[in-house]
């Protein structure tokens, strides 16, 4: 890589999850070297499982149907898969971007750097089962609800392994593709950009039928 090797006395003391808050550069490069796919996608499916809570904040009526138990245990079986779909994806799009930089990284090293981007989401894992499992109103209709001190902690908690998944993401896209952190930051806006509009468009024509259906409907009935 391009910066100075790593010890033997280093490697013996690293460890990913702790190395790679203070270090994600020198810990991206341990982990390409050191380890293997078995070891990512254990820690990839950690990190989903915690991101997927987040998205259970405000979701409300849209979880009735479902035991508090099973909306866990489908989060746990569920995330891994998805995580694992995603992360290639996205170490799809930083592989080939990164090649207009001249990025040096090959696909398996984009797959390790881009899953530890979302290891900070792993530290979520027991807050939100806690918030879950203290105060389940105050996140499931959280808009609806007072300020707790266990959402207050788990709000902070969460924009904090948000923006330090980033600040990883940029260091580790730029570590394995071995060049500097402000190619890795347009490597990864310009893979981003376009899933933005495809996103947008994709909800615009949804929203479009959905006015379409309610026309036709109300059509119907008068």
């Amino acid at each position: 890589m391009n910066e100075m090797e790593i010890s033997p006395q280093e490697y013996e003391k690293m460890n990913p999850f702790i190395t790679i808050w203070r270090h994600p550069k020198k810990t991206t490069r341990y982990i390409i070297k050191e380890k293997n796919y078995f070891y990512i996608i254990i820690f990839l499916s950690l990190g989903y499982i915690g991101s997927t809570f987040t998205g259970f904040i405000d979701l409300g009526s849209d979880l009735d149907f479902l035991p508090l138990w099973a909306l866990v245990l489908f989060t746990v079986i569920l995330s891994p898969i998805f995580g694992i779909i995603g992360n290639a994806f996205s170490a799809l799009g930083v592989w080939l971007i990164g090649k207009i930089f001249s990025g040096k990284g090959t696909y398996g090293q984009m797959f390790k750097a881009a899953s530890l981007s979302v290891w900070p989401m792993i530290m979520l894992i027991p807050i939100y089962l806690l918030w879950m499992w203290v105060d389940p109103d105050s996140l499931f209709y959280f808009s609806n609800s007072d300020y707790s001190f266990i959402s207050i902690i788990a709000l902070l908690f969460t924009i904090a392994a948000f923006i330090w998944s980033i600040v990883i993401y940029i260091g580790a896209i730029a570590e394995a593709h071995q060049f500097s952190n402000w190619k890795s930051f347009f490597t990864i806006l310009i893979f981003l950009i376009p899933l933005f509009i495809i996103f947008f468009i994709i909800v615009f024509i949804i929203f479009l039928i959905m006015i379409f259906l309610g026309i036709a409907f109300l059509s119907d009935i008068v």
